[in-house]
């Protein structure tokens, strides 16, 4: 019988590739899940190693910082100085030593900034003036009329009076006759717009010849509505002048006013012009607001044409003026604090303090006789010690300051604001005074004696 094996034999050791390949990869992963072991187990005895070597070193630092204690406080106890004690000390000697050094240089740089900021001053101020120039001089307001003859004083008194009662009571003026000057007539009155109607009608009556009360009623209505539209125009110039075109028509009409005021012999719409000229320009050189410091400069005068509201000095009723017509509040500050009635708020209100100051102070612009400046102070000084309590007045800064010693045994220091506010109230009422009256009272009490001594 013949056998065969070699089918059979085939059938055993034959494979697919597929399982082959299947069999390698089993291999290799087995290897490398062999080898991660391998590692993982050498990683976690380096992190043992590190986690004892850590906690070794954590206990060498914990000893370390018990030594750094001790030694600390032994050097406490030794020098009998604290940890801030010592740091204080040491802190204060660093100081003193460069405390000289620090005020030398400190001393070097505000001498250097005083320099520039003076030289710098100098150079905003002058280059201000020079913007403010104008092309007018300061004129001088007249109250007296000139005559043709005796004859025509006659007929402007009228029979019994009647003519010159009537030019008075139409005017609102005082007509005065000096028998020294008969050919000239003297017109009084405290508003300078009611005398420059009374002045310009009374030489329109003179030309016209008819005298009479219908015809002066007439003659003042027409110059009043006339001198009304001049100073109409005079305001809106002034505005112009200076670059605002959005005021309203009330108050160009008040500005306008200026016209026919005078301070100090000084044209109020000249000093305005060239004041606000004066203080735009400080604005410009020193970053201001131009805007706030024209209004303001164009503004701050004008309470002392507000004849006829309530009492209050030119400032408050400026003031009171502005916030009327919705004013921002810092042009109302610049007008509150031109005179330095109140602290300056802002810069703008410097500018504006400044360029009025330049305007009123500069040589030629303002003049006073000297018998008025000497009557309103003795007149301050007399309404001061009219006051039993009041021992001696003294009136300095042309008035706007007194300086009141009383008697120490009359009032005591509980009574001296009343007496402040009661002299200030009567100088207010009787004295006419620019700007704000500053009032001190001083109340002292001294003991003396003498006692002999044995080498006497």
């Amino acid at each position: 019988m013949k056998k065969t094996f070699g089918p059979a034999k085939q059938d055993i050791v034959s494979v697919s590739p597929e399982l082959a390949e299947e069999v390698l990869t089993d291999k290799a992963l087995i290897a490398k899940e062999t080898e991660l072991a391998k590692r993982e187990g050498i990683l976690e005895e380096r992190e043992r190693i590190l986690a004892e070597k850590l906690k070794t070193v954590d206990a060498k630092l914990d000893q370390l910082e018990k030594q750094r204690k001790d030694l600390v406080d032994k050097l406490e106890k030794s020098s009998k100085f604290s940890v801030d004690d010592a740091k204080k000390i040491l802190l204060e000697n660093i100081e003193n030593d460069l405390s000289v050094e620090i005020s030398k240089k400190i001393k070097e740089s505000e001498d250097e900034v005083k320099l520039q900021a003076d030289e710098k001053s100098r150079e905003i101020l002058a280059d201000a003036m020079l913007h403010g120039v104008t092309d007018y001089i300061s004129e001088y307001t007249t109250s007296s009329v000139k005559l043709p003859d005796e004859e025509m004083k006659g007929r402007i008194i009228g029979k019994e009076g009647r003519n010159i009662k009537a030019f008075e009571q139409s005017t609102g003026v005082d007509v005065l006759m000096d028998d020294e000057s008969p050919d000239t007539l003297t017109l009084s009155s405290f508003d300078p717009v009611r005398r420059e109607i009374a002045k310009v009608s009374l030489e329109r009556l003179m030309a016209d010849g008819r005298i009479q009360p219908q015809r002066i009623e007439e003659i003042v209505e027409k110059t009043t509505q006339d001198i009304e539209k001049l100073m109409l125009q005079a305001g809106e110039k002034l505005c112009h002048d200076v670059g605002v075109y959005n005021m309203p028509v009330e108050v160009m009409a008040l500005l306008g006013r200026f016209k026919y005021r005078y301070s100090y012999g000084q044209n109020m719409i000249l000093h305005t012009l060239e004041e606000t000229q004066i203080g735009v320009e400080i604005a410009r050189q020193i970053g201001a607001d131009v805007n706030v410091v024209k209004l303001g400069c164009l503004l701050h005068d004008i309470g002392k044409i507000l004849t006829d509201w309530d009492e209050g000095t030119h400032v408050e009723r400026g003031v009171q003026l502005a916030k009327k017509f919705g004013f921002p509040e810092k042009v109302v500050n610049c007008i509150a604090e031109h005179h330095e009635d109140q602290p300056f708020s802002a810069v703008e209100s410097i500018c504006v303090y400044l360029g009025d100051a330049i305007s009123g102070g500069r040589p030629g612009a303002r003049h006073e006789n000297v018998q008025d400046y000497i009557k309103r102070l003795e007149d301050i000084e007399k309404i001061a010690t009219s006051f039993d309590t009041v021992e001696s007045a003294f009136a300095v800064q042309a008035g706007r300051e007194v300086r009141v010693v009383v008697f120490p045994d009359k009032i005591s220091d509980d009574e001296l604001p009343k007496l402040v506010h009661d002299i200030g109230t009567r100088i207010q009422k009787e004295v006419m005074v620019p700007g704000a009256v500053k009032i001190t009272a001083i109340r002292e009490t001294r003991a003396t004696d003498s006692f002999l001594t044995s080498g006497g």
